[in-house]
């Protein structure tokens, strides 16, 4: 059987549909790169906001579409509206993400031993989910009551998967030729704690760096509450990657308190400069919702000042979408979308001067870089694209095929385009 996986939303949904390649691959089925190629079609789906959710229908019709005889649905979108989801065309089948880890074992009607035999080497994505880095789930659910997050309804309570099977997860990806490891998780920062002798996420990150030779590890978002100044003391090991993803919501201390979020201003900042100190050229990149229930002009601008003084290295930048069952859809002062508008444009012209600024601090520098992709071969070779280990986008003409590969690159010029560097021989 041919198989086709999508996905929209987050890194986790990535790590979900790369465990199902495996599992599929190793039932003897074949993971194709286009839909029109299936016999089946599995999408995972995203609900955080109004747009993820239509881009995820809107994925389920395009397999339809392009002659997918059976569409098997699973994720957040359709755990919440499961009927919906069943009613698309040619949806045989819903999985809710309370069984979603026995997606495959069910679609294929096979026992459990079907994978207790040799553990079958990660292959990457065929396609548009191609990725060299392999995501690694280590945890699901979220036990935080953030008042405008859906993904608490749809994933449920946190929990934890064990060392064990982390660690054979990422051997998989690395026997498959994996340079980079990302570990995700709905709150990866709560990950051990719901085990009957609790452990916290740096004991992982300590059992994964003395286990495997990785080259490089990489941690998909933190919250800044499961973090003190001791954690980046784990950057000794180089082998971690300098970028720290920490959602912020908002710079101001008063619509942080209507979102139930476990931090302050004063806290996040000091724990920035904390990660800064002990992390030579960390990016510290975040994600901040406008347009918040009840958001004023004086909160928004108080929010955009603390933002221009953490000076991220990035972010990204959400108008605030109200999602059925949260608290937040229930709050009066729902702010118009012109309003959302504007802010968010603002925001966004604020994090890309930001994310120049420190691009171009980097010229000059050899960094390692990870190669993701490449164009047609062209009179200068191939010319290639990818990222350094503090997230750098970096392009690059090479004489030969470099995907995949881990190369010393001197970052020679910053334009629009981004940075452009020499690969070093």
């Amino acid at each position: 059987m041919k198989v086709f996986l999508d996905m929209v939303g987050c890194r986790l949904n990535q790590s979900e549909i790369e465990t199902y390649a495996r599992q599929f691959q190793q039932a003897g089925h074949e993971v194709v790169e286009q839909s029109g190629q299936a016999d089946l079609v599995v999408v995972n789906t995203c609900a955080v906001t109004q747009a993820a959710a239509s881009d995820s229908r809107q994925k389920i019709r395009q397999a339809a579409q392009a002659g997918a005889q059976e569409i098997v649905v699973t994720g957040c979108w359709s755990t919440l509206d499961p009927q919906a989801a069943a009613a698309l065309e040619r949806v045989a089948r819903v999985v809710p993400n309370g069984i979603k880890d026995d997606l495959v074992l069910n679609v294929l009607q096979a026992p459990p031993e079907i994978f207790e035999r040799e553990v079958v080497e990660r292959e990457p994505l065929p396609g548009a989910r191609l990725r060299t880095r392999a995501f690694i789930k280590v945890q699901d659910g979220c036990d935080n009551r953030c008042t405008f997050c859906v993904t608490t309804l749809a994933r449920g309570a946190g929990r934890s998967r064990t060392e064990k099977q982390v660690i054979a997860d990422i051997q998989a990806a690395l026997a498959g030729g994996a340079q980079e490891i990302v570990l995700t998780g709905v709150h990866l920062g709560s990950w051990g704690r719901d085990f009957g002798a609790p452990l916290e996420l740096r004991d992982l990150i300590k059992t994964v760096l003395a286990e495997t030779d990785m080259p490089r590890l990489r941690l998909s978002s933190l919250e800044p509450w499961d973090l003190d100044a001791d954690f980046f003391s784990l950057w000794q090991d180089r082998r971690l990657c300098r970028h720290l993803h920490l959602p912020l919501q908002s710079g101001s201390p008063t619509v942080l308190r209507r979102m139930a979020r476990k931090t302050t201003p004063e806290s996040f900042l000091a724990l920035v400069q904390a990660a800064r100190q002990a992390v030579p050229g960390v990016a510290i990149t975040t994600d901040v919702i406008v347009g918040f229930p009840g958001e004023t002009e004086a909160e928004f601008g108080e929010g955009k000042a603390f933002i221009e003084t953490v000076n991220f290295a990035g972010g990204h930048v959400f108008s605030y979408s109200a999602r059925p069952g949260t608290a937040a859809a229930r709050m009066p002062g729902q702010v118009a979308q012109k309003v959302r508008k504007q802010r968010s444009a603002e925001l966004h012209a604020l994090f890309a001067a930001a994310a120049g600024a420190y691009v171009r601090s980097f010229v000059g520098q050899e960094l390692g870089v990870l190669w993701e992709n490449n164009a047609a071969y062209g009179p200068a070779g191939w010319r290639m694209s990818g990222l350094t280990d503090n997230y750098l986008r970096v392009t690059a003409y090479a004489p030969q095929h470099l995907w995949n590969q881990i190369t010393p690159v001197l970052l020679e010029q910053y334009s629009k385009d981004g940075l452009f560097g020499i690969i070093q021989v």
